[in-house]
C-alpha cells in the first residue's frame, strides 16, 4: 500500500510525547514575539498570542533564522517551543477593529519581545508537533490578556501604515530590507499588510506558504533575466538529523525536491519527490509547504549571486529526526547554499559523489524522481535540451 507523505509524517508526530513546560490559569510573562492563527473551522479561527513564563529577552524561542546558524540543536529547538503556551479565542478572520485583534498586531509588530499576562479558562495542557509550523508548548482558551504597549518595528510599521499597497509587493519589499521571513509571516498572519478593503488574518500554516510562494515567484522573474551558471554544482549541509545535497544544473530554471526518511520510526524507508518545469507548477504540491520553502530558499540564493540554474534537491531525514515544521527546510537549504560548491562536469559524476553522503542508495532517490531521471537519460549538452 502506498503512503503519503502527509499521513507518514502524522503518523509519526502523533507518536511523540514532549515536555510541555507547566503553569496554571494565570501567567505573567514574554512573547517573542509571537502568535499563532489557527484554520480549523475558518474564517472562525481560534487565533491568540504565544507567551513563555520568562521575562526579558525571549526572541530566541521564535527566531528560525538563527537556529541553524548558532549551531542549536533539535533538543534546544523544541525546548525553546515547549516554552511557549497559547492562547485562543474564537476569532472572525474579517474583524479586525475588536480589541483582542489589535492586541495581536501589537505583538506581532513588536520591535522586540513585549511584556504580557494572561488568564485562561483552564490549566493549559498539551503541545503541538506539526511537519508543517514549528512546534509549541501547552494551549487553553484566554480569558484575559494585557500586554505593555511598546515600539513597532519600524519597517512593519510603514508596511502596515500603506493601506494602498497589495499584500504581494509588501512582502517582497520587506524581504528586500532584510526583514527575517518570520516577522513578515506573522504580520501577514495578523491582518497587518495588503490592500486596506481586503486585509484579513490568515492562519499561520497558510500565511507560510503564502510567503514562500509569493517571495519565490518574485524572485524567478528576476532570475530569468539573468546568465545560467556553467558547470552542475552541488552544495552540501547537514543539521538536525537531516542531510542535504542541493545540485545546480547549468540550464533554465526548473526544479526538483526529492526527499527520504530513513528508519525515523522503525524501518521504514520511504521517498518523496515533486517538480516543476520552466514553465512552473499547477496545483499545490503534494509534498506539502517544504516544496516551497526549499523553492524559495533556492531562488533567493540565485538572486543573490545574480545566476540562473535549474535546481534538484536531495533530502535525507534519519533515525532521530523530528518534524518541527517547513522553516526546517528553508534553513537549511539557506544554510547549503552558504557552503563552498564542488564543481562537476555532468550531473552524473556529481551523483557518484554526493552519493556517499547519502545512507539511502541515490539509485532510489532517481526511481523516485521526474526531473532527475530526465536529465540522466540526456545524451547531449545543450541547454535546450533540458526544457520541457
Amino acid at each position: 500500500m502506498t503512503v503519503g507523505k502527509g499521513a507518514y509524517l502524522r503518523s509519526i508526530t502523533s507518536s511523540y510525547r514532549l515536555p510541555s513546560i507547566q503553569v496554571g490559569t494565570e501567567l505573567e510573562g514574554s512573547s517573542p514575539p509571537s502568535v499563532f492563527i489557527g484554520s480549523w473551522n475558518y474564517p472562525k479561527v481560534y487565533a491568540g498570542p504565544m507567551i513563555a513564563p520568562l521575562h526579558g529577552d525571549t526572541r530566541i524561542l521564535d527566531m528560525p533564522e538563527s537556529w541553524i546558524p548558532e549551531r542549536r540543536s533539535q533538543e534546544e529547538i523544541i525546548s525553546y517551543r515547549m516554552k511557549l503556551v497559547r492562547g485562543k479565542l474564537l476569532q472572525d478572520v474579517r474583524d479586525l477593529d475588536c480589541r483582542f485583534a489589535e492586541q495581536l498586531r501589537e505583538i506581532a509588530l513588536s520591535a522586540g519581545s513585549i511584556e504580557s499576562e494572561a488568564s485562561f479558562e483552564h490549566v493549559p495542557r498539551g503541545f503541538s508537533l506539526s511537519e508543517e509550523q514549528t512546534p509549541f508548548g501547552p494551549s487553553a482558551g484566554i480569558e484575559r490578556l494585557e500586554i505593555e504597549f511598546r515600539s513597532w518595528d519600524p519597517k512593519l510599521e510603514k508596511l502596515y501604515n500603506d493601506t494602498d499597497l497589495p499584500a504581494a509587493q509588501a512582502i517582497t519589499s520587506l524581504h528586500a530590507q532584510g526583514v527575517p521571513f518570520t516577522s513578515i509571516q506573522k504580520a501577514l498572519s495578523v491582518g497587518a499588510l495588503g490592500r486596506g478593503a481586503s486585509r484579513k488574518m490568515v492562519p499561520t500554516r497558510w500565511a507560510i506558504t503564502a510567503c514562500d510562494t509569493m517571495l519565490g515567484d518574485h524572485l524567478l522573474k528576476d532570475i530569468r533575466q539573468h546568465q545560467v551558471i556553467e558547470t552542475v554544482r552541488v552544495h552540501r549541509f547537514s543539521s538536525l538529523n537531516n542531510h542535504y545535497a542541493v545540485i545546480l544544473l547549468p540550464t533554465p530554471w526548473q526544479y526538483e525536491w526529492t526527499e527520504a526518511f530513513l528508519h525515523v520510526a522503525g524501518k521504514e524507508e520511504l521517498v518523496f519527490s515533486d517538480f516543476e518545469r520552466n514553465r512552473g507548477k499547477q496545483g499545490y504540491s503534494s509534498v506539502g509547504g517544504c516544496f516551497y520553502s526549499c523553492r524559495m530558499a533556492l531562488l533567493e540564493a540565485l538572486s543573490r549571486e545574480q545566476k540562473q540554474a535549474g535546481a534538484i534537491v536531495l533530502r535525507e531525514a534519519r533515525k532521530g529526526y523530528i518534524p518541527m515544521g517547513v522553516f526546517n527546510v528553508r534553513e537549511n537549504v539557506r544554510n547549503a547554499l552558504l557552503q563552498p560548491p564542488e564543481h562537476f562536469e555532468s550531473l552524473a559524476s556529481a551523483l557518484d559523489s554526493v552519493g556517499s553522503g547519502f545512507q539511502l542508495p541515490v539509485s532510489r532517490f532517481i526511481d523516485e524522481s521526474t526531473l532527475l531521471t530526465d536529465c540522466l537519460r540526456m545524451k547531449q549538452s545543450r541547454l535546450s535540451d533540458f526544457i520541457s
